[in-house]
């Protein structure tokens, strides 16, 4: 970490009460600079903790993978921010899709997505109006859902409070060599709350984790009110948005090709387990909630379930007999779809092949002409594109990748 970042973090903490409040900016030069700005951070938070809950470190299992990208998302719910939760529907799966075509070291990546609403008043006060929707998943249909699920109220935006609360309550990977990325997106001073977010923000930086800051306005304004230093002690990108401008649809020739290849990928989901049933409704509910903001956006879903980072072995009996999770031997035959109850385990086992073979045809499919839809969106938006919650994300993927050494086809 160089001297500019460290002379930035503010990080010596006055105790008053009950309260933590930053101080004033401390230089440390450079000989064991570091080591003290560390040593402050880890008090400010530790400190922070013993007065917020949600600031509390997790004692949980902490992947280790070098190939994994993990994002989280921090959106402000509060009142004026319908438009930036459309955004985030309907960009969900153009972010995915980009991802799709990342690897390292010539290899696919694992995804993982985390979401964090803040900023409204039907949350806690003692929550500081936060609240974490969906802990670090694999599963995009729980993600969508998610988001859909989003309502806005209020309120009182705790920037600080929620990026503090992302880092301490999350399984963020323990590799170097891993891509893990915040992005905050909102419209109010970046300071406000009683979590300093140089601390916060420090502390990201310190664990290798980018703070990406989204302004959901002016840009100026949102220089003036921090979200630009935020993103600066985070070593992260600052964007500003217009929020309530409708995103940018791109209706394409192959759009009605990729509807219809999901329908057929559809059938060959075997739902399996206590979550199966459940979990195949979910699917369903999120093709109808993609298909209901525009065509386009369903296609991109569709695209999305044809990739590798659509994941679903944790209900599906094709993708968990391929990743070894199951044997159809210990199956719970009472879970399974009523037509397959009575097969024996050789005829399930037929059966499961021969969805497994039909998927992957689908599969190269819907590939193929993703590919050309792909070439064809990027056609159009060299016609213009404005900033939106989508392109910021994508734009911040592609810089910070590469300082991980990820590529993208």
């Amino acid at each position: 970490m160089n001297r500019r970042i460290l002379m930035l973090f503010l990080i010596t903490a006055i105790f008053s009460g009950s309260s933590l409040q930053a101080g004033v900016t401390k230089d440390y030069g450079e000989k064991g600079g570091r080591d003290q700005a560390e040593t402050d951070i880890r008090k400010a938070m530790d400190a922070y903790a013993r007065q917020y809950a949600n600031l509390r470190p997790i004692e949980e299992r902490f992947p280790d993978d070098y190939q994994l990208v993990q994002l989280c998302l921090l959106l402000d719910t509060s009142n004026s921010m319908d438009g930036l939760i459309l955004q985030a529907k309907s960009q969900l799966w153009k972010i995915v899709n980009e991802l799709s075509g990342v690897h390292k070291d010539g290899k696919d990546i694992r995804l993982e997505v985390a979401l964090y609403e803040y900023g409204n008043d039907n949350l806690s006060l003692s929550s500081g109006y936060i609240r974490q929707v969906t802990p670090f998943t694999e599963n995009l249909d729980l993600l969508s859902e998610a988001l859909f699920s989003l309502e806005t109220n209020g309120g009182s935006e705790y920037c600080g409070h929620v990026i503090g609360s992302s880092l301490n309550r999350l399984q963020w990977n323990r590799s170097d060599e891993g891509l893990k990325m915040i992005f905050i997106a909102g419209n109010e001073p970046f300071d406000q709350g009683s979590v300093n977010f140089r601390v916060s923000c420090g502390w990201a930086a310190e664990r290798d984790i980018f703070v990406n800051t989204i302004y959901c306005g002016d840009y100026q304004t949102g220089v003036n009110t921090l979200w630009k230093t935020g993103a600066t002690i985070g070593k992260g990108n600052y964007f500003a948005i217009d929020s309530d401008r409708l995103t940018r649809v791109i209706e394409t020739p192959y759009d009605d090709d990729l509807i219809m290849l999901n329908s057929r990928m559809n059938r060959t989901y075997v739902p399996y387990g206590k979550r199966g049933k459940e979990s195949l409704a979910r699917q369903s509910e999120q093709d109808a909630n993609a298909s209901g903001l525009s065509q386009s956006i369903y296609a991109g879903r569709a695209a999305t379930k044809g990739s590798k980072l659509y994941k679903a072995s944790d209900w599906d009996l094709v993708d968990a007999l391929e990743d070894t999770l199951v044997t159809v031997d210990e199956l719970e035959k009472e879970y399974l779809p009523e037509e397959l109850k009575k097969m024996t385990t050789q005829e399930l086992s037929s059966y499961v092949q021969k969805k497994k073979k039909e998927r992957k045809a689908v599969k190269q499919q819907i590939n193929d002409i993703s590919r050309k839809r792909d070439h064809y969106i990027r056609n159009k938006e060299m016609e213009g594109d404005e900033a939106s919650l989508g392109s910021s994300i994508v734009k911040s993927l592609r810089d910070q990748a590469e300082t991980k050494n990820f590529s993208f086809k």
